[in-house]
């Protein structure tokens, strides 16, 4: 059991923020492994040289900035994204919560997993945009940019083609929910010690891993939104796809036939080394920018270290501890008056 706990020295529109902005450094600095996978997932000419020879070749043919297509669709996605995840995932974590405020991993993962469906059904029409910017060629682009690909997409292709390939997303997570639980329920039996216990640096890890595997069991569904997300008769070479298909059946169907079962895997390799990086700037930067929040708003001395401001109380709110400050001032101004009085 683990009890649901947050930082409330930290107000949400901060949290945003720094989850926002965490987002959007460790997806930019992934982005090109992010490219690489899509592009083999599609099955586009270029996603199978391999991950050296496919980013040389892009980078002669379109220029190094084409490692980065798409990347600018993603960051915008992330502010809705993490408010909707955020918002669904607090109002599910209640319903899941025991009376004593206790909720399991099981639970735990669960809420998170439909927090996740929530925003990606919502914020959906954002990543068909971001497939159809990284399979078009950046020298002859079909779409100029993210508002004219949103345009030129519903006037050709109608409103349900910007939800090609949602039911693979989440049926998806089914499995991710899976696999991740399963790494956390064996934790303490791999470092042989109880969850509590653990370092930052254990608990960093075990995201790793656990996003691997999770990953990992996932990936064919992910394999076939991409697929679906990136055919159309309006685009050059059905937008470069390898196979064709009617449906998200089909498309599991001609894949495995035309490619073999370990086609449902291709652009894995990329995708799993982005892990790491991404993960470890993502934490990095959001513990940095928790510390800058925490610095303003009163709790810690730098933002550079995690040294607590002598005389104040760790456990007040941020709008708590502002009045306190207030308070405190409008108590002294009176006494420093008298005194030069």
């Amino acid at each position: 059991m683990a009890t649901w706990r947050r930082d409330g020295r930290v107000t949400a529109a901060q949290r945003l923020c720094c989850a926002a902005l965490a987002g959007a450094l460790s997806l930019s600095l992934t982005a090109p492994l992010e490219l690489l996978s899509v592009l083999a997932q599609v099955g586009a000419p270029r996603g199978r040289r391999g991950l050296r020879r496919a980013a040389a070749g892009l980078c002669r043919d379109e220029g190094l900035r084409a490692l980065w297509k798409g990347n600018l669709t993603a960051c915008l996605r992330l502010c809705p994204y993490s408010a909707l995840q955020l918002a669904a995932t607090r109002r599910l974590v209640i319903l899941f919560t025991d009376e004593l405020g206790h909720i399991s991993h099981w639970r735990a993962i669960m809420a998170g997993s439909l927090a996740g469906m929530v925003a990606t059904v919502v914020t959906y029409p954002t990543d068909v945009i971001k497939t159809r910017l990284i399979v078009q060629n950046r020298l002859e682009p079909s779409y100029e940019g993210i508002l004219h690909a949103f345009y030129k997409i519903y006037h050709q292709e109608g409103l349900l083609a910007l939800y090609r390939g949602v039911s693979p997303a989440i049926l998806g997570a089914i499995p991710f929910s899976a696999g991740s639980f399963f790494v956390y329920i064996n934790l303490d039996k791999i470092w042989r010690e109880p969850i509590v216990h653990f370092t930052p640096l254990q608990n960093f890890i075990n995201g790793c891993v656990a996003a691997g595997v999770a990953q990992t069991l996932s990936f064919p569904f992910e394999t076939v939104k991409r697929k679906m997300q990136a055919q159309s008769p309006w685009l050059p070479h059905y937008g470069a796809v390898d196979v064709h298909f009617t449906g998200m059946t089909d498309c599991f169907r001609q894949t495995v036939k035309n490619k073999g079962v370990l086609g449902l895997w291709s652009g894995l390799t990329p995708s799993l080394l982005k892990i790491v990086p991404y993960f470890g700037v993502m934490f990095s930067t959001f513990e940095f920018c928790k510390r800058v929040c925490l610095y303003r708003n009163g709790y810690i001395e730098s933002p550079l270290n995690y040294k607590l401001t002598p005389g104040v109380d760790q456990s007040l709110l941020p709008q708590e501890l502002k009045e306190l400050k207030l308070l405190r001032r409008e108590k002294f101004e009176p006494r420093k008056s008298a005194l030069e009085n």
